[in-house]
């Protein structure tokens, strides 16, 4: 991450041009500086910084004598103790807030607490090697850490923050120091890494908004801060080196800006900012449940892209007619075991349950690398080698155990199955087969016919693309992975620093696949829908139109928005602005014309 010399915030609000980034004129006053990070929650916040440093133990390394290896072990166990007291109560404070399904979270960390693997392999260790407790803790839980950290998979990277977690819960426990919770009214809290309980013990005090250095978009804290309509922004480097308590900071949760010393003209064009987007949210919300129509009568149908099955008790409310992608990869519950064929079917039934008879698709695991299921091979790049359906068919077990758990949740008839990674038609053909024969099974084990689930082929490969007329003719639908198609189309790595300016969702190459898909898709009369991030872009909503798409699945938030742009379009111009962009050799040419459209409606 690096200053920008200007705020990459783009648009006008009240008829003015954002004012652009510059030193300030009064003396003694600090730079006015713009940083870009990652939108994780909408909304914008105007305050004072509150810099959240947690406590951290610089210990000797040392040997326990012989005497104290039992009052050691005493400690231990008394630290796990303390820790699920403390859990207990954030989880109380959680249901109060958000209902009993973020409650949840916690209740998976007390269960590690409760492990009785970790526990003997803590305690033995403390006895065997006669270490102190805390030095044990740390070697251990940084086994899982580091796996997590190193994931090609952003979930289970995100999942690292919740075993972080833990791991110094325990360690301050063990020094019986108290949980720091309280912090001054209003302000804008900055951390280089927030917990899901840090953010609900903090949310207390009336937050106006989150910054982090760490984190993404799907992580437990993201999803906590949008259940709370807390804007956020994560993934800034080491923003929370540079900042200080009573800073004046501005942060923009929907762009990914954070802005310290602003001066009073910035402040007063985001105050401006800040009352528009309220108001248009409150005009979008009164039609969000309402059925999107372009302005000739074209039905555009929304679903959204859910994590946790948590997400769903907001679904109707924003406007969501189903969900077109959950990403069962969370249901790992620590990146390495996978779920049981029992604990997965109980989670889709209560899915599908809940929702029906709106739509539920399915996408197989996800998972890939070395790092998340055994593999005696470590690969040197995990991007281009051992993940997505390639691992399902090379273990059997897992994938068998996947979908029969689908096929025995899919009572309402109401869930599709989508399979990542597609290079090629023997994949689909295979998992085909699987889903065959486990209906068989299963019809004869329960008597009764059982609903087939709809296969749908994820499509975020160039040789996907390349062979998307066949594929368009064996499967029901298919879902266009804009983030992976980009990645591997322009061979650029979204989460490389170094070349993340190369990373353009609107490059000629891009969009014309997307052109080609769609059309393909429609011609053999397979639903085509989209759900990677550029599903959500305001900009790039009328140009999928043009092409010929007429179904999202995007994040939930998004969805009333998009509803109220969908309205002011006919199909007419939307496939003249198609036409039109096929032509353009640029994304800058392209992004230019679609910003044209857009302030033209």
């Amino acid at each position: 991450m690096s200053d920008n010399t200007h705020s990459p915030v783009s648009g006008k609000t009240d008829g003015a041009p954002e004012p652009a980034i510059k030193n300030s004129d009064t003396a003694g006053q600090e730079m006015e500086l713009s940083y870009a990070g990652i939108g994780a929650s909408k909304g914008i916040a105007i305050g004072t910084c509150y810099s959240f440093v947690k406590e951290t133990d610089h210990h000797e390394i040392q040997e326990l004598k012989h005497g104290d290896i039992n009052d050691e072990i005493e400690r231990f166990l008394a630290a796990l103790n303390r820790s699920e007291k403390e859990l207990k109560k954030i989880e109380r404070v959680t249901t109060r807030k958000l209902g009993k399904g973020y409650s949840n979270l916690f209740q998976a960390q007390i269960m590690i607490l409760h492990d009785p693997v970790l526990i003997d392999t803590i305690s033995s260790r403390i006895l065997s090697e006669r270490k102190p407790a805390h030095m044990v803790i740390e070697e251990e839980f940084n086994l899982y850490l580091e796996k997590f950290k190193t994931s090609e998979e952003q979930i289970f990277r995100e999942r690292a923050d919740d075993l972080l977690d833990i791991k110094d819960r325990i360690i301050r426990n063990l020094h019986v120091r108290k949980l720091h919770s309280w912090i001054p009214e209003g302000v804008i809290v900055a951390s280089y890494h927030l917990s899901p309980a840090d953010v609900i013990l903090l949310s207390r005090s009336n937050v106006k908004g989150f910054i982090t250095d760490s984190g993404g978009t799907t992580s437990h804290i993201s999803l906590i801060c949008k259940s709370l309509n807390i804007p956020m922004v994560v993934g800034l480097g080491n923003l929370s080196h540079k900042v200080t308590t009573g800073m004046p900071v501005i942060l923009d949760g929907t762009t990914g800006v954070v802005i310290t010393n602003p001066g009073q003209e910035r402040i007063d064009w985001y105050e401006r900012k800040k009352e528009e987007e309220k108001e248009h949210e409150e005009s979008a919300s009164l039609t969000a449940t309402l059925p999107a129509t372009t302005k000739c009568g074209v039905r555009i149908t929304f679903f959204a892209n859910i994590d946790f099955k948590e997400e769903l008790q907001n679904l109707t409310a924003s406007g969501a007619e189903g969900v077109g992608l959950f990403r069962s990869e969370n249901l790992f519950t620590d990146g390495t075991k996978v779920p049981k064929e029992s604990e997965q079917y109980s989670s889709y039934l209560d899915m599908a349950e809940t929702i029906a008879p709106m739509p539920l698709d399915i996408r197989l695991f996800d998972i890939g690398g070395d790092k998340l299921i055994y593999s005696p091979v470590r690969e040197p790049n995990p991007n281009l080698g051992w993940r997505g359906i390639r691992i399902l068919i090379d273990m059997p077990e897992i994938l068998d155990d996947q979908i029969r758990a689908v096929i025995r949740a899919n009572v309402h008839g109401n869930i599709d199955i989508l399979i990542p990674m597609i290079i090629s038609l023997e994949e689909i053909h295979h998992v085909r087969k699987v889903i065959d024969r486990h209906i068989e099974e299963l019809s004869r084990e329960m008597e009764q016919p059982i609903d087939r689930p709809g296969i749908g082929a994820m499509i975020e490969v160039p040789a996907a693309v390349e062979i998307i007329d066949e594929i368009t003719r064996r499967v029901d639908f298919i879902s266009i992975g804009t983030n992976d198609l980009t990645q591997y189309t322009l061979a650029v790595d979204r989460n490389n620093v170094v070349v993340q300016d190369l990373f353009e969702k609107f490059h000629p190459a891009i969009i014309r696949q997307l052109h080609r898909v769609i059309a393909a898709a429609n011609r053999n009369h397979c639903r085509a829908m989209i759900c990677g991030d550029m599903g959500s872009d305001p900009l790039a909503l009328p140009f999928l139109i043009g092409c010929g798409l007429r179904r999202f699945s995007v994040v939930a938030s998004d969805i009333p928005n998009l509803k109220s742009l969908v309205s002011h379009y006919t199909i007419a111009e939307t496939e003249e602005l198609a036409g039109e962009c096929l032509t353009l050799d640029s994304a800058q040419a392209i992004k230019a014309r679609l910003e044209t459209f857009q302030a033209a409606h």
